[in-house]
């Protein structure tokens, strides 16, 4: 058994440092092992149109180490962002060319880079919100991965996709816009996202994942979501089996947003946090 009280990694701040994503691109990646380490490791995945340092995700990681976890949160390798600008949607051309898979295969190269950095391999637990949820569900098989946590988190994918004329359209047109709410750009999706889907739809099927999913797995969604229904949470819990831990006036980042500039989680979120951080320090395995 390891003594992690010798782990010679203790007190590891990694910040803004890169890995190798999905088809070689490179992307920031954040890991920090706190002097209290337990040899637990949160690996914190965001979800669309978001990136590592979205909001209070730095006061999420932060929670955490209070608590002897290491923490690990990375940008997906197409989002957007530049290993330059980690936090502004500087490469539209990346962001056009996402897909499911690369986010699949970004958490796999990830969890290879964490691989790299720490001998012996701590606990790795993982937590995926919106989108994001739906990436660890769909990455549950990985041997590395012994806890799974969902935060608002997607239950289908084909249903983010036009249909009838509108898909035709995008067929046509190869491209799509979906406006940014927040910084008013037109984000390009290219119709390869969609071929990709069809291409890999079984692997890409999160009902199967959450059916078959035997890790310990905790559910997590707000019941003011608006922009993922609490329907999908609902979903998820029946085909896993897992009861849906209801946040309520929650909506779909918790009470965060960005920038997030007070020096405390918003209360919601923090009660996100709590439920996560007694979910992995439980002795289900």
């Amino acid at each position: 058994m390891t003594n992690w009280q010798d782990f010679s990694n203790r007190n590891m701040k990694k910040e803004n440092t890169t890995f190798v994503g999905a088809d070689g691109k490179l992307s920031l990646i954040d890991l920090t092992i706190p002097e209290s380490f337990s040899g637990k490791l949160v690996v914190f995945i965001h979800g669309f149109m978001g990136f590592k340092d979205w909001g209070a995700w730095n006061l999420v990681q932060d929670y955490f180490l209070s608590l002897g976890f290491g923490f690990c949160k990375y940008n997906v390798s197409h989002n957007g962002c530049s290993t330059e600008d980690g936090v502004n949607f500087i490469d539209l051309v990346a962001f056009g060319k996402n897909n499911y898979s690369n986010e699949k295969a970004d958490l796999s190269c990830a969890l290879d880079w964490i691989s790299e950095q720490l001998k012996p391999l701590p606990e790795i637990y993982v937590i995926g919100h919106s989108r994001g949820g739906g990436i660890v569900l769909l990455s549950h098989e990985d041997s590395r991965i012994k806890k799974v946590v969902t935060w608002a988190a997607i239950s289908d994918v084909e249903r983010r996709f036009p249909k009838g004329d509108e898909l035709e359209k995008w067929k046509k047109e190869g491209v799509r816009i979906q406006k940014n709410g927040r910084t008013n750009q037109e984000m390009p999706m290219y119709y390869s996202l969609y071929e990709d889907f069809i291409e890999n739809k079984e692997v890409l099927n999160i009902q199967k994942a959450a059916e078959s999913i035997s890790k310990p797995l905790l559910l997590i969604h707000g019941n003011d979501d608006t922009s993922v229904a609490i329907t999908e949470g609902e979903e998820l819990s029946k085909w896993s089996g897992v009861p849906l831990q209801i946040i309520s006036g929650a909506n779909h980042t918790f009470g965060s947003s960005h920038p997030w500039k007070e020096l405390d989680l918003p209360p919601k979120l923090k009660e996100v946090c709590k439920l996560t951080a007694e979910f992995f320090l439980s002795s289900r395995l």
